[in-house]
């Protein structure tokens, strides 16, 4: 299934990547100052280009902004449509993935086929948007990834769509819209309401997002005793325990360390890992792990908290999708969410999908959501579900 790392922590700062991968990634630290967007390196994508080769597909490490203000290199992919760009230059889809690890080895970049990790890329391209794909701090750049930590996603999807329009011949313009799924769709949110402060030199026209991650608390509470909540919660752990240099003594049990380091730091490849781990197929699923439940004790309550969308102004009109077979993220959580974004004036397009599992939210939902944001960048008025 999935490559499981093993814990090199050699230089405190996470697992390290194969030699020969690590160097592209690798950054000196002369080369991390410079404004938040700029490119570091470019190198064309393995695998090529989507839409039969035809598009132009590059890794990127560009330029972002920290935890505390301070500069830091984020990798990540772009997709340029093939073709002159249009007059007025081309629009951007920042895409936010889902969860593939914490780790550095686990970046969406480094997959062996990137582009097949984004569902509808061939049609965002057609459509003639330039998909700007981040893959978040520390992975694939060395560092602690943090994890559903909102700040730190929102600066690099919008650093991405930066780095996007840095990138010559991209034809790309400042009009972005921004699409996630599951963490993703956590990472979309905040993008919403942190785009004008963080990059009034950009527009954002939308927010899309797929089964995303809202109620923090809420979800790590329904999903501690499931296969694909174990894992997650692992992954939390372990990255916020890193970053935040908290100890997980008292949480995780003394003899399920050998377990819970090898959950923390797997590296969900593709929709079939994903399947695996929700029919219980990867055995570490099954083992107990944690002695207290984090929701209910400190640091943990209180990160989640914090960390919980939808405590600014969204930025604009958002789009949400939500299948009804969602074990990972409870329908009625995202409902709720979606009803406080209403109370609070924003107008929300709600799509239910029936018997839709957690794993295909965005494959069923990306028509819809690509048809919602053409009517935005057209100046159409936003549609509201609100009651």
């Amino acid at each position: 299934m999935g490559r499981v790392l093993l814990a090199v922590l050699s230089v405190g700062l996470g697992v390290a990547l194969p030699q020969s991968v690590s160097a592209l990634y690798d950054v000196t630290p002369g080369e991390i100052p410079g404004k938040p967007g700029s490119i570091i390196r470019v190198w064309p994508l393995e695998g090529g280009g989507p839409m039969g080769g035809n598009a132009n597909a590059f890794r990127i490490l560009y330029r972002s902004t920290g935890l505390n203000g301070e500069p830091i290199a984020v990798s990540g992919a772009v997709f340029i449509p093939p073709g002159p760009a249009p007059a007025g230059g081309r629009n951007v889809l920042a895409w936010a993935h889902p969860t593939y690890g914490v780790v550095p080895a686990c970046a969406p970049s480094l997959m062996p086929d990137t582009a097949g990790l984004i569902f509808g890329l061939n049609q965002m391209l057609a459509q003639g948007y330039v998909v700007a794909a981040t893959d978040y701090p520390g992975l694939g750049t060395q560092g602690i990834h943090p994890f559903l930590i909102g700040i730190s996603e929102a600066r690099a999807v919008i650093d991405s769509v930066r780095a996007a329009r840095d990138l010559p011949d991209s034809g790309a313009s400042n009009r972005f819209v921004v699409w996630g799924h599951s963490q993703g769709g956590h990472a979309a949110l905040y993008t919403g309401e942190l785009a004008a402060s963080y990059a009034p030199d950009l527009k954002l026209y939308g927010t899309g997002a797929a089964a995303p991650a809202t109620y923090l608390i809420e979800l790590f509470d329904a999903d501690k005793t499931s296969p694909t909540g174990k894992e997650l919660t692992a992954m939390a752990l372990y990255a916020w325990s890193h970053l935040y240099h908290y100890s997980t003594n008292g949480v995780v049990e003394p003899d399920a360390t050998a377990v819970y380091d090898k959950m923390a730091t797997d590296c969900i490849e593709d929709v079939p890992e994903f399947l695996a781990i929700d029919k219980t197929e990867k055995p570490l699923q099954r083992e107990k792990f944690l002695a207290v439940d984090p929701t209910e004790v400190e640091p943990w309550k209180s990160l989640m908290l914090r960390n919980t969308p939808g405590q600014a102004p969204s930025g604009g009109p958002v789009f949400i999708a939500q299948g009804t077979a969602d074990t990972t993220v409870p329908p009625e959580v995202t409902k709720r969410f979606g009803e406080a974004l209403c109370k609070q004036g924003v107008k929300v397009s709600f799509v239910t999908m029936q018997g839709v599992s957690h794993t295909y939210a965005a494959r069923n939902s990306v028509g819809a959501a690509l048809n919602w944001f053409g009517d935005r960048l057209r100046g159409a008025p936003p549609h509201s579900d609100c009651e």
